[in-house]
């Protein structure tokens, strides 16, 4: 499946508040925590806590919010198929890191030890 530049341009304009509560609510009704979400989050942008919520409240898009992140090194580890596109075949780096996220969290939401999700070698 191959990612249209319509796509990557929608994705870039999404914002991160819109798809946190979707995100919290996919955790949590697995049995996960917020803590464990924010753990990850943290861990693939470098984003605390309180840089979260400060942009959750900027209605920050996701091209703004990873311009914002450091992204940890091991991220090209992550692999596998999410919303229907091999992650590591992205071509768009803004779109592959979005889905980057959206693999870790469906990881944890999946009950993946977070020593797996977080890609410890």
């Amino acid at each position: 499946m191959k990612v249209t530049p319509e796509q990557d341009a929608r994705i870039a304009k999404m914002t991160f508040s819109s798809t946190y509560p979707w995100y919290v609510k996919k955790v949590v009704v697995k049995g996960r925590t917020i803590e464990e979400l924010h753990q990850v989050i943290e861990w693939l942008t470098g984003f605390d806590e309180k840089k979260l919520q400060q942009l959750i409240d900027e209605k920050a898009t996701f091209e703004t919010f990873f311009k914002k992140a450091t992204l940890n090194p091991n991220a090209s580890l992550i692999t596998g198929v999410i919303c229907g596109y091999r992650v590591e075949e992205i071509e768009y780096p803004l779109t592959r890191q979005v889905r980057y996220l959206d693999k870790i969290i469906d990881e944890l939401a999946k009950g993946k030890s977070m020593e797996k999700i977080l890609r410890k070698q």
